[in-house]
């Protein structure tokens, strides 16, 4: 398999892969809407970098597949940060992480797209 088959295979996956992801957390805030009162400024922190942050980086990775892929993934350490900061402990469950792992995977097709079949980066 060459390099750009395996970029076209990883970067068809991110894109079938973020698409439930984005499902996935529209169903939950849709879900959410009106059952409880408003976030609190500490939540709407949280909330700017997952799901949205992550969401937005999703979507732009499917234009340009470097850029969004990392916005993703800056996010998700974000996330993780911030609530270490300030809950004192990390999330539980992996939830977080596989919702942005398309992330991983745009970043990983954007690089596997700039390289030949002998593994040097090309010029265009």
């Amino acid at each position: 398999m060459t390099t750009r088959s395996v970029a076209v295979v990883t970067r068809w996956i991110a894109r079938i892969w973020s698409i439930f992801s984005v499902a996935l957390v529209l169903v939950f805030a849709v879900g959410g809407v009106g059952n409880s009162p408003g976030p609190t400024t500490h939540e709407w922190i949280g909330l700017l970098l997952w799901p949205v942050g992550v969401g937005v980086g999703l979507i732009v990775a499917w234009y340009f597949e470097q850029f969004g892929g990392t916005l993703a993934l800056v996010c998700l350490v974000a996330v993780y940060v911030w609530n270490v900061v300030r809950s004192g402990h990390l999330p539980r469950g992996p939830f977080f992480v596989l919702i942005a792992a398309p992330g991983l995977l745009f970043l990983a097709a954007g690089l596997l797209s700039h390289r030949n079949s002998d593994g040097e980066q090309s010029v265009a």
